[in-house]
Formats: C-alpha cells, structure tokens, sequence
C-alpha cells in the first residue's frame, strides 16, 4: 500500500548535521519510524547519524579520487564512513525480515515489489529499509549510496537460509553482483543451510513482471541454483523475444546489450 506523507520545504542538499531537526525530511522520517516501529530514542539517535554521514560523504570521496585510480578501492575507501558504520549498527535489529526467505534483486525498485509479493523479503520491506527507501536524504546519490552498501551488506550477514535473487537487468557493476552476492557467498561457506536461488524476469508492456523458464516461456515460477545460468536464461530471452516497443522491458535489453559489446559481440547482439 502507498503511504503518503506531507513533507517540510526546504533544500535537502544543504548541511544538516548540525541542525538536524532542519532538515526537510525530519517530520517525514519521524512519521514513518513511528509506523514502522522503531523506537523514538533509537530513531532519534540514528537520524544525527544518517545526517553526519551524508556531510561527511564528500570528503572521504575526494579522498577515494585521490588516493586510487581502481574503481573498487575507492568503493572501499568510500564505504569507511563511520558515521554510515555506526547508524547501520543502531538499525540492525531492524533489517529483521518478517517472511521465512530473504530476498535480493537487480532491476529496479518494481523487481522488490515483485519479490515481496512472491512471499520473500527485500531491503526496501525492513522496518528501516521501509523508511529510507522514501526519504530523500541528499540528491547526490554520490553521498548516499555508500550508506545503502554498508546497509546492504549488513542485510546479507543475517542470512540463515534460502536466499531468492530476482535478476530483471543484469549488471557485473550493480550492488548485488559487486557486494551482495560475494557477501553471501561468504556466509553460505560458514552455514551450508544459506542457498542462492535465482529468478531471470522479463516484464510485459504492461508492466507485469514473469519469470523466464529455461525454455523460454514466461512462467509464474522459474528457479535457476546458479547465476550463470540465471543469467544465460535471461539474455537469450532478451535477445530472442524482447519487442523493441515494450518500454517497461528497455532498460534490460539495454544492459544485455552494453554487456554483450563488453564482452566482444558486435552491437550487442
């Protein structure tokens, strides 16, 4: 169900730190981790976090520029915000699932929604990943988006059983492919009852999401035990089957295509 919230005026990029209650999202964000649960201590303690974060951001990217030119060690030089650390472990106890799986995606915000209906839960369906995933915290995503990899990590580590991964676009660049994925490998090593499940989805004109069978039909439910072959499903499908008028469906085939060039095939084909 939408919620829809009354938010303050005011520009979110400036400084708020040191302010926090100033900042155009704070009645926003007080609504929404009442709804959600979270203690008012708790919420009030993390918001001076998420806000230290944000202002601190900038500096530690320079830094990342400067120090390297490898693309992945910035990442990591850009993920050591304590201010980002220190917020995600406040919030842990409530990145809690409320359905028996987990689930990842990669393909846009309707690919979540997708996999919360099919009975799994995503980030965005956390009690605080439900509240930051309508806040608009700073435009730059450049100082938000390492807090959603140091979250999104945190996410993972709680994984104790079958995980589902619902893959509409495929990028060997997205968060689940670079930093979700390794994670959970990581953590399926230490407990074998942690497994991968994939799901290659294919979305209609209108805009109804199914799943791709090896054979390439579209069907309600189709379980791949491993990414390649995830991905090999929903690459031939894209390049067989995709109608260049289906809108919902571009982005894909453009990341398949971008990916194909990549690899050595001539024009994405």
């Amino acid at each position: 169900m939408t919620r829809w919230v009354q938010r303050q005026t005011g520009d979110p990029a400036e400084h708020y730190a040191t302010r926090p209650t100033e900042h155009p999202e704070w009645a926003t964000y007080q609504e929404l981790t009442r709804a959600a649960g979270i203690p008012q201590a708790e919420a009030d303690a993390a918001w001076q976090l998420l806000l230290g974060g944000v202002d601190s951001q900038g500096a530690l990217n320079d830094e990342a520029m400067a120090k390297t030119n490898d693309r992945q060690e910035q990442r990591e030089l850009r993920a050591t915000n304590s201010w980002y650390h220190e917020f995600v472990k406040l919030m842990t106890e409530h990145l809690e699932i409320d359905t028996p799986t987990m689930a990842l995606w990669a393909g846009g915000i309707e690919t979540s929604e997708y996999a919360y209906e099919k009975g799994h839960t995503p980030l965005a369906r956390t009690r605080i990943g439900s509240v930051l995933n309508v806040l608009e915290l700073n435009p730059n995503w450049k100082l938000t988006g390492p807090m959603w990899s140091i979250l999104s990590k945190a996410f993972v580590s709680r994984a104790t059983g079958p995980v589902h991964i619902f893959v509409r676009a495929y990028s060997p660049d997205s968060i689940l492919i670079r930093l979700e994925v390794p994670h959970l490998r990581e953590i399926q090593r230490l407990n074998p009852d942690v497994k991968l499940i994939w799901h290659p989805l294919y979305s209609a004109p209108d805009g109804r999401i199914r799943e791709i069978s090896r054979d390439c039909r579209l069907v309600d439910n189709a379980e791949y035990d491993g990414r390649d072959t995830c991905v090999g499903v929903l690459i031939q499908y894209l390049r067989m089957f995709h109608d260049e008028s289906n809108a919902e469906a571009a982005p894909a085939h453009k990341s398949m295509a971008e990916l194909l060039v990549a690899n050595g095939h001539k024009d994405g084909v």
